[in-house]
């Protein structure tokens, strides 16, 4: 079939990989993009969560041939390292031996794929906001926001790749009848610090590990970078004590730090500029229906369904919808009428499933992963997983390191597994009998 002009909205991580996928395959791809050029400007720090890149945006990476590039810009991560309240520490490796996730910052990532795209003969412009589309005669009008200047461009394809706040979602919606829409705000917000490399311009905590700080009802966590610094990321109430509404000093941003992340707050020395330079950031989960319109249409990554970052899974699953609409395209040769509708079909169960993965594991981040009744029964599981991998893969694995297992899946199974783990930690000193042969025969029975 004939190659269709093809019109991205949003330049972001997910719109720039898809654009080498259609590129590849033959189509004319432009990205109109509302932010200026990254590459050329500097990279605005205090509202990036760095990125963990794991099995999921790996495969889709590969399979259009740039992983090993974007291999170059990771800090493999092996697992969970933690530091508790008490001033001790604990050690969480990630799945089994030889699985891990990678650190990425966002910005680094973004300006590499969109390197990438114009490598591939796509064209990417920038301050160019999407005004309204006009479905009729498949135009999109677009302003600068560097100038007075619009323009309206024809396309035959558009896909809305422009975040959780999509202008092109937006336009959709408002020319559709019953058109599905939720947002879903956490009372918790986001603030960006940083722990610098060291004078030699070594690591300041272990390299290859997610660190983590759990206090209960918030949290505190820091991904590596190549430059030896670590970006940390404070996850806090918006009101309420402590959280963003009483650190109104830099006094008692400091003596908090001093409190509550001890080993931590040493190690940052810009923590005060840092706490009121950089902005209080929200989290928010939007799901919605239908992405799709006709055979000209479609919402993709954060746009399709936005998530809060708690399980790392937002740009991944944003990339596998890449593959997956790839895939769809090899399927149905090209054929947009049955490429699009097959996309939603397969997508957006995984793409809700995955939003309330995300909520839960907020939960068992900033309180669980303390806990040794918690501690305890992951090592149950992860016993039972190595002598029968075939019928107990944990939830994390499940949705980290198993893309042949969908995220919808992965949920009820999730479900699954942490009805039967009740039961047995429910039991009476499971702690001394949790290696005995009737826990792992009671296991197995409410598995059959």
């Amino acid at each position: 079939m004939e190659k269709k002009n093809t019109v991205i909205i949003g330049a972001g991580l997910v719109g720039s990989l898809l654009s080498i996928y259609l590129s590849k395959r033959g189509y004319k791809v432009s990205v109109y993009e509302r932010r200026g050029d990254m590459r050329k400007e500097k990279l605005s720090a205090g509202k990036s969560i760095n990125l963990a890149l794991s099995d999921r945006g790996i495969k889709a990476l590969e399979e259009v041939g740039l992983m090993e590039e974007i291999r170059k810009i990771c800090i493999p991560m092996h697992g969970r390292f933690m530091h508790n309240a008490d001033g001790t520490t604990a050690y969480q490796a990630y799945g089994k031996e030889g699985q891990y996730i990678n650190s990425v910052s966002r910005g680094d990532l973004n300006c590499k794929l969109m390197d990438l795209a114009e490598e591939h003969g796509v064209n990417i412009l920038f301050n160019e906001k999407c005004n309204s589309i006009n479905w009729t005669e498949k135009k999109i009008e677009f302003e600068k926001t560097n100038s007075p200047e619009i323009q309206k461009v024809k396309a035959d394809l558009i896909f809305g790749s422009d975040g959780a706040f999509s202008a092109a979602r937006l336009t959709h919606q408002l020319q559709h009848d019953r058109f599905q829409y939720q947002q879903y705000y956490i009372d918790f917000g986001y603030k960006e610090l940083t722990i610098p490399p060291a004078e030699n311009g070594g690591f300041l905590l272990e390299k290859n590990a997610l660190h983590i700080w759990p206090r209960g009802n918030y949290m505190m966590i820091a991904l590596p970078n190549i430059d030896g610094s670590f970006t940390c990321t404070l996850f806090f109430p918006f009101e309420g004590d402590p959280s963003f509404a009483t650190l109104d000093s830099k006094e008692k941003v400091r003596s908090f730090f001093e409190k509550t992340f001890t080993d931590a707050s040493p190690l940052m020395p810009t923590l005060e500029a840092d706490f009121f330079a950089n902005p209080t950031s929200s989290l928010v989960t939007v799901k919605c229906f239908p992405w799709i319109r006709n055979d000209q249409f479609a919402l993709i990554g954060d746009a399709a369904h936005a998530i809060v970052p708690f399980f790392g899974q937002g740009m991944n699953c944003g990339f596998e919808d890449c593959a997956v609409l790839n895939s769809l395209i090899e399927k149905h040769n090209d054929n947009w009428s049955a490429i699009l509708p097959e996309y939603q079909l397969l997508r957006k169960p995984d793409g809700d499933a995955i939003a309330d993965l995300a909520l839960n594991n907020f939960v068992e981040m900033r309180d669980k992963v303390a806990d040794p009744k918690f501690l305890l029964q992951k090592k149950i599981e992860a016993a039972f997983n190595k002598k029968y991998p075939d019928k107990w893969i944990p939830l994390y694995s499940q949705v980290t390191f198993s893309p042949q297992i969908r995220y919808s899946e992965a949920l009820v199974n999730g479900q699954r597994q942490d009805a039967i783990m009740q039961q047995v930690m429910a039991i009476q000193e499971i702690e001394k009998k949790w290696q005995d042969e009737e826990i792992e025969k009671m296991i197995l029975e409410k598995l059959r």
